[in-house]
């Protein structure tokens, strides 16, 4: 017998109750991480053990997550490079410099549009948007 592990599955529960913005800010990622620690008072850290690796034309590439836990909720914050040496993370997004997922708690309207504005005051940030379940193709490639 043959076990097969079903991806759709694995990424639906990876998302309920996530939130996913995409961030335009051309930029370095430790620069962008820097400035949202000092804005937020967030400690965002690179985390290799979760680093994201695909695999294309027989070429490997490597889209660096930083994360961040809230000390006061299970609310965890994920920061992930869309792009590394002109491969995407995510392709049908290949305007968006940053990925950033908000998962392990619920995070109201609200919450989320105050978190995008603050974002937005940032020099280098040219864009945040809300990406939905449904635009997003390449689900997968966001799951560790």
């Amino acid at each position: 017998m043959k076990l097969k592990l079903n991806v759709d599955d694995l990424s639906e529960d990876f998302f309920e109750d996530a939130r996913l913005l995409g961030i335009v800010a051309p930029i370095k990622n430790y620069q962008f991480c820097w400035q949202l620690n000092r804005l937020f008072q967030f400690n965002f850290r690179i985390n290799n053990d979760i680093e994201i690796q695909l695999t294309k034309k027989q070429r490997k590439y490597f889209f660096g997550v930083y994360e961040y836990q809230e000390p006061t909720s299970s609310l965890v914050h994920y920061l992930y490079n869309n792009q590394f040496e002109g491969e995407y993370l995510l392709p049908e997004f290949r305007h968006l410099d940053f990925l950033w997922l908000l998962k392990g708690d619920v995070v109201n309207d609200e919450s989320l549009h105050e978190l995008m504005n603050l974002i937005k005051t940032i020099n280098s940030v040219q864009l945040v948007t809300e990406l939905t379940n449904e635009k997003i193709k390449h689900k997968t490639h966001l799951v560790f």
